[in-house]
């Protein structure tokens, strides 16, 4: 079975191809094919986005599709930024800005009013049009400073519960174990498997 993985994250692809390592798989990226493609994310929820981001790329190749979208969500901030995470200061503001904002949206909360959690939906979209999502969730709470130097994104901010650290001070390895990027591809791991066994 190929899959072709609608990302340009290098750290992502490597992740899936850990992940997927004992099924007979083989996981294609867009620059395996040749393919440059940017799927607007304009759905309201993740898993929209990432069936259209499968979506778009598997009309290209012809080939069984996955897409991942994900975001963070902070009970405090009624689920925000959510979807719009990765433009949460704005449609080009980069990380540094978004864990900015969010910091002060939440300048006079306590900590134990900061509750957080990570949220990925995985959609692997076949050209028969058949579709398979799965979700993981990893809970957490807001810091008050970005602290370690591992990750991306909001991990500086993000203290993962039973842990009591960031996500970038985690080591790559014990991140991925816990992410909920992980949680949803182990549990596609797990759905793939029984499919190829059939």
């Amino acid at each position: 079975m190929e899959i072709v993985v609608a990302t340009h994250n290098q750290g992502k692809l490597s992740e899936i191809k850990h992940i997927f390592k004992d099924l007979p798989i083989t996981i294609l990226s867009l620059k395996d094919l040749g393919i440059s493609i940017d799927t607007v994310e304009d759905q309201i929820s993740f898993e929209g986005n990432a069936i259209k981001k499968a979506m778009e790329t598997m009309k290209l190749t012809n080939k069984i599709t996955l897409a991942d979208d994900s975001g963070l969500e902070v009970e405090a901030l009624g689920g925000q930024p959510g979807i719009y995470s990765a433009r949460f200061a704005g449609p080009n503001a980069n990380d540094e800005q978004n864990n900015i904002k969010l910091l002060k949206m939440l300048e006079n909360t306590p900590i134990k009013k900061r509750k957080a959690q990570f949220r990925c939906c995985m959609a692997l979209v076949y050209p028969s049009g058949k579709i398979i999502t799965t979700n993981g969730i990893c809970h957490g709470k807001i810091g008050f400073k970005p602290v370690g130097n591992n990750g991306f994104g909001y991990d500086p901010l993000f203290i993962v519960d039973g842990l009591e650290k960031t996500f970038a001070e985690l080591p790559d390895g014990q991140k991925n174990l816990i992410s909920h990027r992980a949680i949803a591809l182990k549990e596609l791991r797990n759905v793939l498997f029984e499919e190829l066994k059939s």
